[in-house]
Formats: structure tokens, sequence, C-alpha cells
């Protein structure tokens, strides 16, 4: 970054992402993100692979999530924050990660995620669909999908 380089509101989100190359920004971080939460994080939530060493941040703080290769690389959007290139789950990936991790991020927080998701018209059921079975979690988030459409 120079000096030049306006700091946004994604400003953590750049400095974890430079720090942590090969991370992706997930679940309350990519929801944020992509506007679909009222949650502003108190982390950066980033996706690494399963057997990567964790990096060691003391700012910003750190959530780490460990994911397998498919679910790992799968619906991610490359962007530039402060000249950074940060690399985030698209909408439809965020939802669906947010069903799998429910227990961490807590099941209202996935269901607020589904709904704006619908709202805000940030992609289609077949695209939520198609992270879903990535992430083995269409048999958890169809009752909910089918309330919601």
């Amino acid at each position: 970054m120079t000096n030049e380089t306006k700091i946004t509101e994604h400003h953590d989100v750049a400095i974890a992402s430079a720090r942590v190359p090969n991370g992706v920004i997930c679940l309350i971080s990519a929801l944020y993100f992509h506007g679909m939460t009222t949650q502003i994080p108190r982390k950066v939530w980033m996706a690494i692979e399963n057997k990567a060493a964790q990096s060691r941040l003391s700012s910003p703080p750190l959530k780490v999530i460990r994911m397998t290769t498919p679910s790992l690389t799968s619906g991610i959007e490359k962007h530039t924050i402060e000249g950074v290139a940060v690399r985030v789950y698209n909408p439809a990936k965020t939802v669906a990660d947010c069903f799998k991790f429910r227990n961490k991020i807590g099941l209202d927080i996935a269901i607020e995620a589904l709904k704006e998701y619908l709202l805000m018209k940030k992609g289609t059921v077949d695209e939520l669909w198609h992270f879903a079975k990535i992430d083995r979690v269409a048999r958890v988030i169809q009752p909910y999908l089918e309330a919601s459409v």
C-alpha cells in the first residue's frame, strides 16, 4: 500500500489478505463485504487449507476456518482493496458456508444471510444450491430455502 492509498471500511480485510495471501475472506467478514449483514465483524474471518500453517497475526485479529480443497477453492471472487489483491467468497458460497459453520457463527446469522441473499438478489437459488452441495449442507439448508422462497 502506498501513502496515497485511501483507507476504506475494509482496511482490516486488506491487511489480513496481504499477510495471508492464500487465505480467503469468509463467513461474517464476507457477509459484511457483500453488504448482507448488520453485524460488524470484530475479527477478520479467513478460510485456509486444512493442513496449512496458521498465520500468527496480532493485528488485525483473525478467526481462521479450515476447509478441505473442494470447499476452499470454490466460489472465490478476486477484488482489489487499498491496492491489495483480496480473495473473498461470492455471496452464494458465503451463505452455504454460513450453514456449514452454523455452530461457529450461530444459526441466526446463517438464516439472516439466506434472507438477505434472496431479498437483495445477490444470486440465484441454483447458485446457492450448487455451493450447498459442495459444502455438503444441501439437506440442512433445504427447509430454510423452501420456507423463504
